[in-house]
């Protein structure tokens, strides 16, 4: 029997809107549980909450799924200058080794590589301080292959000035996601405010010392992945997976990053749950639902699921799509973002039967931001939506990986109709027949090859 989809698109929609409980999970994640760190405590009060709530929806084999996390924290970050009573504020970057030590700063611009030869025969065990952002109007490097360089020259530490202005400061990382494995820092780093950026470069002119001292450690614990399913009535057997990451960094509460994605994916289930128990329509191959741990450290998480599920010895065959949900806040919905080309003018076709003016787009150099690349790396077909990149970003969502990424800042009524019109697109994909889907060309062996010969290569995040 044919589906009547403006029917379904109907409740979808109204039940996205008229039966949300946005409010109620963002209100739990955010201010009963809180920051929410892998594998902290509010890591773990996090998948529980979500394997509940998918419980409570009816999804079918709902389960938290264990992997040991390779974490970190930190205790202390300072920087003083000898001999006086000044300190400066700073945050580490993620997973920073600890570091206690006293060395000249020297000032290095932007840090791109005329700066470093420039700077080349002083670099050598000095605290090297460089903006965060790329030099205008010269190619980008990102930051990341930027300390790899200062790195190879022998520096001893980095403090990278925020581009932000008013005292705010991020947690950021220092290595390039691209790169296989949970790779150790190229030097100890640091953030800097703007602001006191511009006063560590004056007193660098002056002659002045830096002491940096942080205090970290690293170590193993278990972290959780949550996953649960509505089962395919025709082909049960294959799937298509919508996920987001509920961890968050140090100190926030991620209303953006990512308490929005986590209840995309938990709004989606319950939308396309309550579907099939009121109208009995289901989909036809199965709609698998996952909230990750570890994607601020490294995308551990999923890449432990992916492994698990996929691997050499995986326990089922891989999805026919991925789709990520990260940072739903940053901007109105705008359509999807695929990282192969031959998943565009499907992917497209689909958007075109919601009658919504969504676009598909191919993401290239690779991005490895996010949670889409583990599957991406092991030749799974993968996107993300396209919500901020290029235009249309929200003020708002310039707070990220920081404290001002509270609860405010997740959007209640454009979320509403992201889970809509994600619940639209993920029951579409499930009732595409088999022979209908673009054959896949890529296997990971290709995959891997290409995201390590894109290391240090620009990605567009912000602006094109």
């Amino acid at each position: 029997m044919a589906l009547d989809w403006r029917e379904i698109d109907r409740f979808l929609m109204g039940e996205a809107w008229a039966g949300s409980r946005i409010p109620e999970y963002r209100d739990y994640l955010c201010h009963e549980i809180g920051s929410r760190w892998g594998g902290s405590e509010g890591d773990f009060r996090a998948a529980e909450y979500i394997r509940g709530q998918m419980s409570l929806h009816g999804l079918d084999s709902v389960r938290v799924e264990q992997f040991e996390l390779d974490t970190w924290n930190y205790t202390s970050a300072i920087a003083r200058i000898p001999d006086t009573s000044e300190q400066l504020e700073i945050k580490p970057f993620l997973r920073c080794p600890a570091i206690d030590l006293t060395a000249p700063v020297i000032d290095l611009g932007y840090g791109t590589p005329r700066d470093i030869d420039a700077a080349s025969d002083t670099i050598c065990g000095a605290i090297v301080v460089l903006n965060l952002g790329s030099e205008p109007f010269t190619p980008p490097l990102p930051h990341t292959a930027r300390l790899s360089l200062v790195a190879e020259k022998g520096a001893a530490a980095a403090v990278v000035v925020e581009s932000k202005t008013g005292g705010r400061m991020e947690y950021r990382s220092a290595n390039d996601w691209r790169a296989p494995g949970i790779a150790p820092h190229p030097l100890p780093t640091v953030n800097i405010s703007f602001e006191a950026g511009g006063r560590l470069r004056y007193l660098a002119g002056k002659g002045y010392q830096l002491q940096l001292k942080v205090e970290s450690r690293f170590f193993d614990t278990p972290a959780n992945n949550v996953i649960g399913e509505i089962p395919g009535e025709v082909w049960p057997d294959e799937h298509v997976i919508v996920a987001g990451h509920h961890d968050t960094v140090f100190g926030t509460v991620g209303g953006n990053d990512n308490t929005s994605g986590t209840i995309a994916v938990m709004e989606a289930a319950r939308v396309l749950a309550a579907l099939k128990k009121e109208t009995g329509v289901g989909p036809a191959r199965t709609i698998r639902f996952a909230t990750w741990s570890g994607e601020e450290q490294g995308l551990q998480g999923a890449y432990a699921y992916v492994a698990k599920h996929h691997g050499k010895n995986g326990l089922t065959a891989p999805p026919r799509f991925a789709l990520n949900l990260d940072e739903l806040s940053t901007g109105h919905m705008k359509g999807v973002v695929v990282m192969t080309e031959h998943m565009r003018d499907f992917m497209q076709g689909q958007l075109d039967t919601m009658s919504d003016a969504l676009q598909c787009h191919v993401q290239g150099p690779l991005d490895a931001h996010s949670d889409h690349f583990p599957f991406v790396r092991a030749g799974i077909p993968a996107g993300i939506l396209w919500r901020w990149r290029f235009f249309g970003r929200h003020a708002t969502s310039e707070f990220h990986h920081e404290f001002g990424d509270s609860a405010q800042k997740l959007n209640v009524r454009e979320l509403k109709e992201y889970v809509g019109q994600i619940s639209r697109l993920m029951l579409r994909l499930s009732h595409v027949t088999p022979g209908d889907w673009p054959n896949n060309p890529h296997t990971a062996e290709e995959m891997e090859r290409r995201a390590v010969s894109e290391i240090g290569s620009h990605t567009p995040t912000f602006h094109g």
